[in-house]
């Protein structure tokens, strides 16, 4: 490998466009290659240096150092696996994997062949939860006591043209946006040890609501509401809810509350957004300038994050140690559900280092 992680993409669906707009502003990053299983997807993307290729070639290409994984969270662990006995990198798409298990053996993996892993979401290396954490660090709200984490929408399927795989194995509100709060809270906060946790599925049918399928009906195989308590290793407890029921709410994304104040974070599914500070000592809401967190950036910075630890010999920020743990609180959480019990979370991982604040 050269100066530049050179990376090769595998799955061209809706969330590519993203990291295709991003990749080429990033120092030290170079999209070469491009694959799909619908070949027509690839060749739409192709040109300017980046050419359309098959997943086998992806895999063995001499100028692909990093395979990024884009495919559907089933096929997750399966494209990671392939691409590390290829000798490349792998960052995935959230979650790392549809389990824990799945997670640890990409890793295992991983190790034995002296390649990294990283994983989505790296908006928590923006500016929003970074100044954040920023102030959390500072004392800013005393010692964090505990905090609230809220997603909640009507589901994805009124806007996305093929929204069944959201309704699968990996999917729900819990494995397709809890990776970014919870990702968020252990940056905030720092890993969890344990949590309890409820879930429902009100609906067993959604219906396709854009594009070619539309109005097409098709079966829910994965709790669409769900809400947990997780006590962190620190002793902070988060309260957190997760859901594709809901038409309207006024909740707030994530906020901390500690023994001196409260700290209001942006929505963890951007990377900017406003944070807003309120101190016993001056009892009103103000809004912080941005003070840490890679500035005005996109998906695909935490690759670039990737690509600059391994030239300085240091741990990349959106690490597979964080996604595994992610990944494992979530299904604990799950299990807790089904249990009615209050389950351990048997990973851990770093808290990741802070980013400084980082004008691209």
């Amino acid at each position: 490998m050269g100066d530049e992680l050179r990376v090769g993409i595998m799955g061209i669906g809706n969330i590519s466009g993203q990291y295709l707009a991003t990749l080429p502003a990033l120092d030290g990053v170079r999209v070469t290659a491009v694959a799909d299983l619908d070949a027509s997807r690839a060749a739409a993307v192709a040109g300017d240096g980046i050419r359309a290729s098959t997943p086998a070639e992806l895999y063995r290409a001499d100028d692909v150092d990093l395979v990024l994984n884009l495919t559907v969270p089933q096929a997750h662990a399966g494209v990671a696996i392939e691409a590390i006995a290829a000798g490349k990198h792998v960052y995935n798409e959230k979650p790392l994997a549809l389990t824990t298990a799945e997670g640890r053996a990409i890793l295992d993996a991983a190790a034995g062949a002296g390649v990294r892993v990283g994983c989505a979401p790296d908006t928590v290396l923006g500016t929003g939860t970074q100044t954040a954490r920023h102030h959390l660090d500072a004392g800013a709200v005393g010692t964090p006591v505990a905090a609230t984490a809220f997603m909640v929408s009507p589901g994805p399927e009124r806007w996305h043209p093929t929204p069944e795989f959201f309704y699968r194995a990996g999917g729900g509100p819990l494995l397709d946006m809890g990776p970014y709060y919870l990702t968020a809270l252990v940056t905030l906060l720092g890993p969890v040890r344990r949590v309890a946790g409820m879930a429902a599925t009100p609906r067993a049918n959604r219906t396709v609501g854009s594009g070619p399928s539309r109005g097409t009906e098709f079966p829910v195989e994965v709790p669409t509401h769900v809400t947990g308590t997780l006590e962190h290793a620190s002793g902070a407890v988060s309260t957190l809810l997760m859901s594709f029921d809901v038409w309207a709410a006024e909740l707030p994304r994530i906020e901390v509350y500690g023994t001196d104040g409260s700290l209001s974070v942006p929505d963890p599914n951007g990377f900017g957004g406003a944070v807003r500070l309120f101190h016993r000592d001056s009892p009103e809401w103000t809004e912080q300038p941005a003070a840490a967190g890679y500035v005005a950036t996109g998906r695909g910075c935490g690759i670039a994050d990737l690509a600059d630890a391994i030239t300085t010999g240091t741990e990349h920020r959106a690490g597979g140690e964080l996604a595994l743990h992610v990944l494992d609180v979530l299904e604990s959480l799950l299990r807790a559900a089904r249990t009615g019990r209050t389950e351990p979370v048997a990973t851990d991982c770093a808290r990741p280092s802070p980013v400084r604040l980082i004008e691209e």
